[in-house]
C-alpha cells in the first residue's frame, strides 16, 4: 500500500499507542486525521509533544466516541480507519464499568456504523490480549476461548464481536488486531513497566500488585508496525490477529530486570490495593504470533532489554510528567 496522501483516521490519537501510530503514518506521507476526546483545556494528549513538522501535517478533531455525530464527522471522507480509542484502565473498570461499556462498546458501534455508511476502504479494530483471560494453553492463538475476567475485558470482547458481526452481516472490510502488553515511551504510569521505572527512579521501595502473573511485553514500535501491516495486507479482512513476542516474564522478574538496567536496587512491596480480585487476575499471557507472520509478514524486532532501555531513558527525561507515588487506577 502506498501511504502517500492516503486519508487516514486514528481514534484515540492522543494516547500512548495512538500518538506513535499518528507519527508513523505522517512519516509515511499519509494525510492523518487525529480524533481526540474533547476537553475544555484543549489538551491533545501526546500529540502535543510530537515534532513540530508532524503536528503541522495532521488534522485534529475533538469529540467523544459515545457521540455518533462527532464520530461521523471524523470518519467522513477518509479511506482507512484505525480505531484505537477506548477506556483502557482495568482497575478503573472495576470502579466504573459503565464507562468501559459506553466508551468501548457504544463507541465502537458508532465507528462501525460510520465506516459502513461512508464505505471506508478498511477499518482496523483494536482488541486486547486481556480478552483471553488466564491462558488455558500456551502460547495463546486466536482460537483460544475468550474469558471476561474484568469489565474492561468484557467490553473489548463485545467490541471485537461487534466488528466481527459487521463484517459477516454487511461485508464490512474490518480487521482486528490483538496486541499483547505494549510498552514504551509516552506510556502512563497506569501500566506496570512505567509504574516500576518511575518508582525505582524516585524511591528505595516500589509498590506493585501481584508479582507472579506473566505477560508478553511488546515494544510500541513493533505494535505500530503491526497496525501498519494489518492495514496493508488484504488477507487480514475479517480476521483477528495476535501481535506479541511469544516470550513471557513474571512481574516480579520484570521489576528485577528494570532495576538491573537502571543500576539501582529497590524493595518490592506487593500492595493489596493494587491486586486484582482473585477470580479476575489474569495469571498468564503469552502470544502465538504465527498468524501475524503468515498473513502480514509482521514479526517483533525489539528485544525486551532494548525496549526497556529505550523506555527508561525516555521516562528519566520526562519524570516531571508523572505523579510518582500516586497509584494510577
Amino acid at each position: 500500500m502506498d501511504w502517500k496522501d492516503k486519508k487516514v483516521l486514528v481514534t484515540g490519537a492522543g494516547g500512548f499507542i495512538g500518538s506513535h501510530l499518528v507519527e508513523r503514518l505522517a512519516e509515511l506521507g499519509a494525510k492523518v486525521r487525529a480524533f481526540v476526546r474533547y476537553n475544555s483545556r484543549n489538551d491533545r494528549g501526546f500529540l502535543e509533544i510530537l515534532p513540530e513538522h508532524i503536528q503541522k501535517q495532521i488534522e485534529v478533531i475533538t469529540g467523544d466516541l459515545r457521540d455518533s455525530g462527532s464520530v461521523r464527522t471524523a470518519v467522513k471522507d477518509v479511506q482507512i480507519v484505525f480505531h484505537l480509542g477506548a477506556s483502557i484502565a482495568i482497575p478503573y473498570s472495576y470502579v466504573n464499568p459503565r464507562d468501559a461499556i459506553e466508551t468501548n462498546v457504544i463507541g465502537t458501534l458508532n465507528v462501525l456504523n460510520a465506516v459502513k455508511d461512508y464505505e471506508v476502504e478498511k477499518m482496523i479494530q483494536t482488541s486486547s490480549s486481556e480478552v483471553y483471560g488466564t491462558a488455558l494453553y500456551c502460547p495463546i492463538d486466536e482460537k483460544h476461548p475468550l474469558q471476561a475476567q474484568s469489565p474492561y475485558a468484557a467490553s473489548k470482547i463485545a467490541s471485537d464481536k461487534l466488528a466481527e458481526s459487521f463484517h459477516l452481516s454487511y461485508g464490512l472490510p474490518v480487521a482486528t488486531i490483538r496486541p499483547f502488553n505494549t510498552y514504551g515511551p509516552r506510556q502512563s504510569a497506569r501500566a506496570v513497566i512505567t509504574a516500576i521505572i518511575t518508582q525505582v527512579l524516585s524511591f528505595d521501595s516500589i509498590s506493585l500488585g501481584s508479582l507472579y502473573p506473566t505477560r508478553d511485553f511488546l515494544y510500541v514500535e513493533d505494535t505500530v508496525d503491526g497496525f501498519i501491516k494489518m492495514a496493508e495486507s488484504p488477507l487480514t479482512i475479517g480476521e483477528v490477529v495476535n501481535v506479541g513476542t511469544g516470550i513471557e516474564i513474571s512481574i516480579g522478574d520484570l521489576a528485577k530486570k528494570i532495576m538491573l538496567i537502571i543500576g539501582k536496587e529497590a524493595q518490592i512491596v506487593s500492595k493489596n490495593d493494587r491486586i486484582r480480585p482473585l477470580a479476575s487476575e489474569v495469571k498468564r499471557l503469552v502470544a502465538d504470533n504465527t498468524k501475524a507472520r503468515k498473513l502480514t509478514g509482521w514479526e517483533p524486532k525489539i528485544s525486551l532489554d532494548e525496549g526497556l532501555d529505550r523506555t527508561i531513558k525516555w521516562v528519566s527525561k520526562s519524570l516531571d510528567r508523572y505523579k510518582v507515588g500516586i497509584y494510577n487506577v
